[in-house]
């Protein structure tokens, strides 16, 4: 059953990119240009970002995910105020949540909103089942090993990932089957070896994860 599973989940990681990378090209173009463009860590002072209206960042983060998926998810503005509270933009009515950020938009389905808290809180996640989030427009770079690095180091491999979907699976086990190499040209697996492991699966047909250190 547990290879049936994992092959499953392997032809799941082929099929994705092909499908999410032409729903992410049908995305009105000003959605898609809302999120800004992933960039290695430079130390040089970010500019401030241009104030958005409710109403753009509801687009922006309905534009990380499939529409599917984010025409009935639950819309929160991620926090950027001095208390660090969030903000619910939209209710949703289909268990899903997706995040207005700027840089790196993001949709979470139910396993991956538990997953979400116990990392927040430096505790062990409790995965019920596979779970699956959308980022479309890639992030601005996190480490390949360490969950809680802020900045690339020497030998932390410091990824900037393309547009990908995450998988969780309750076995992490299956994980075992593939890479930690974001530049196989495939999926691969980040955090192997802490509770925070996951399957990252590029939906870009023409980018690869980039690799920088200090």
């Amino acid at each position: 059953m547990l290879r049936k599973t994992a092959q499953l989940f392997a032809g799941f990681a082929l099929l994705m990119p092909v499908i999410l990378y032409a729903q992410y090209a049908q995305q009105p173009q000003s959605a898609r240009s809302l999120a800004a463009k992933p960039a290695a860590a430079t130390g040089q002072k970010k500019p401030a970002a241009p104030k958005m209206t409710d109403a753009q960042k509801i687009a922006l983060a309905m534009s990380a995910g499939p529409a599917e998926s984010t025409k009935n998810a639950t819309i929160i503005d991620w926090p950027d105020m001095p208390n660090g509270q969030s903000k619910q933009l939209r209710a949703g009515t289909n268990g899903w949540v997706c995040y207005a950020t700027m840089d790196e938009p993001m949709c979470l389905d139910k396993e991956w909103q538990n997953w979400a808290a116990a990392w927040m809180s430096k505790s062990k996640p409790k995965i019920s089942g596979p779970g699956i989030a959308y980022m479309l427009h890639g992030d601005k770079g996190a480490s390949n090993t360490d969950p809680y690095a802020k900045g690339p180091t020497k030998d932390n491999q410091w990824v900037v990932s393309p547009p990908h979907v995450m998988v969780l699976f309750q076995n992490p086990k299956m994980l075992d089957a593939y890479p930690t190499d974001p530049k196989n040209g495939g999926p691969w697996v980040m955090w192997k070896g802490t509770p925070y492991a996951h399957l990252m699966v590029p939906v870009s047909l023409t980018k690869g994860a980039t690799m920088s250190s200090k």
